[in-house]
């Protein structure tokens, strides 16, 4: 803007605009930021972390199944220094546990092709190709290390080499890497049209995606989850164009999602994340002097506080609150206000009025936030941060499946490594 438009606005306007400029940044509190672009400072201010007040500690269970035992017998007496015999009977006074790795080193099978010449003919016999000679030269826990270290620790193709070698004295090429991960990803492929199958049978669904470079392009990793299912999937698009082709004409009761406008109209009725809305709010109150935001921010925590016991509330009491939470949440949108930023925030929440209570017709079934999504979409986060992408849209296709296979599984409370490889070894 410059200085003839600037002698143009009137004086409540120079005051708006110098109010504008003087508001603070976002932050990961206040806004969908990640918590590593805060400030240095905010950081300092910030809680410090471990145990909270009134935390019950925990300490590492003792081994049910111990592969060695040794007790520890006292031999003389302290007080007459007499000899303890051997025999005497000893109670148990405290145990300690040791846990050892043992020494690692790869199994190397052989196979060698023998030819003989027969006795009775004289001519030379050959032994078949052995069916370990027609595939890889590398086994499925092998296979399934390789998996889970690239895509659930994030190691490049480079820190895997050196992992490889130097945990295991296996010298692979990445060239070699390559083709082991991607035999290895298309394992998942059946286990991610099940989950596919299951999303598309759920009444609640809930989704998110996050950006993602893939081919040197941006590319975003979607993740659709419900009770039976999480589905992860690698796309060149942020479009409801992902959506409708995943789900595949199904409409589900209910689909949870932030206010994204590629989100909207997939399930019958739709139930907005209401964190996404409280962080907003959040820095509405740090900002402004408006008493709205603050209203609606204590309209959020009666809602969060009433979804915590939700399930324990008979139907006419939930009807009940949700009637004075609806009629609170009208005057404080019909509420006057000079704010623009507060102004904006109850336009928003005003559009998205009808869902921001759906959770209370599916008492249990469906959340008030999309943090299901958020969590199955952080280690694809890290993924970009720490290795910067893909390079091949197969790798990230491929990634995906391994991700939605796991996280399926662990729904009904599998490992991850286990999953891996009873999926690559199968």
């Amino acid at each position: 803007m410059g200085r003839s438009e600037l002698e143009r606005l009137s004086k409540q306007e120079l005051i708006e605009l110098v109010l504008r400029l003087q508001r603070p940044e976002k932050t990961s509190r206040t806004s969908s930021k990640p918590p590593s672009t805060d400030r240095k400072e905010r950081r300092e201010q910030a809680k410090p972390g471990g145990a909270k007040p009134g935390h019950e500690g925990h300490s590492r269970a003792l081994s049910p199944d111990p592969d060695e035992i040794v007790a520890h017998r006292p031999g003389q007496c302290p007080c007459c220094g007499g000899a303890l015999a051997a025999d005497l009977p000893a109670e148990i006074v405290s145990v300690c546990e040791q846990s050892e790795l043992p020494e690692v080193a790869p199994i190397v099978t052989q196979h060698q092709r023998l030819a003989v010449c027969c006795p009775s003919c004289g001519s030379r016999v050959v032994a078949p190709v052995p069916q370990t000679a027609r595939g890889t030269p590398f086994g499925p826990p092998l296979h399934a290390v390789a998996t889970y270290l690239k895509t659930f620790q994030a190691l490049s193709y480079e820190r895997l080499q050196a992992a490889l070698a130097d945990l295991f004295g296996l010298t692979l090429s990445q060239g070699g890497l390559m083709n082991l991960l991607r035999r290895a990803q298309g394992r998942f492929v059946e286990g991610r049209e099940a989950a596919v199958s299951a999303l598309r049978r759920a009444q609640v669904v809930a989704c998110d995606e996050t950006s993602v470079r893939i081919e040197g392009c941006n590319a975003y990793h979607w993740a659709f989850r419900s009770d039976a299912a999480v589905v992860h999937h690698a796309a060149p698009t942020r479009g409801a164009v992902v959506v409708h082709a995943m789900m595949g004409g199904h409409r589900p009761s209910v689909w949870l999602s932030d206010r994204y406008t590629a989100q909207q109209g997939h399930g019958e009725r739709h139930q907005t994340c209401l964190a996404h809305l409280a962080r907003d709010v959040a820095y509405a109150v740090e900002v402004s002097d408006d008493p709205v935001p603050l209203r609606l921010q204590l309209w959020l925590g009666s809602v969060f506080s009433l979804a915590e016991r939700v399930t324990d509330l008979a139907a006419a009491t939930l009807s009940a609150k949700r009637r004075a939470l609806e009629r609170r949440l009208a005057e404080i949108l019909s509420a006057p206000s000079r704010c623009d930023l507060t102004r904006a925030l109850q336009a928003k929440i005003g559009r998205a009025r009808d869902q921001l209570l759906v959770f209370l017709d599916y008492p249990g079934q469906v959340a008030v936030t999309n943090n299901g999504c958020e969590r199955a979409l952080r280690p694809a986060v890290v993924q970009r941060k720490v290795t910067n992408g893909y390079r091949a849209m197969w790798a990230a296709a491929g990634e995906a499946d391994v991700r939605t296979v796991v996280n399926t599984a662990r729904l009904s409370g599998a490992g991850t490594f286990a999953t891996i490889l009873k999926t690559i070894g199968a």
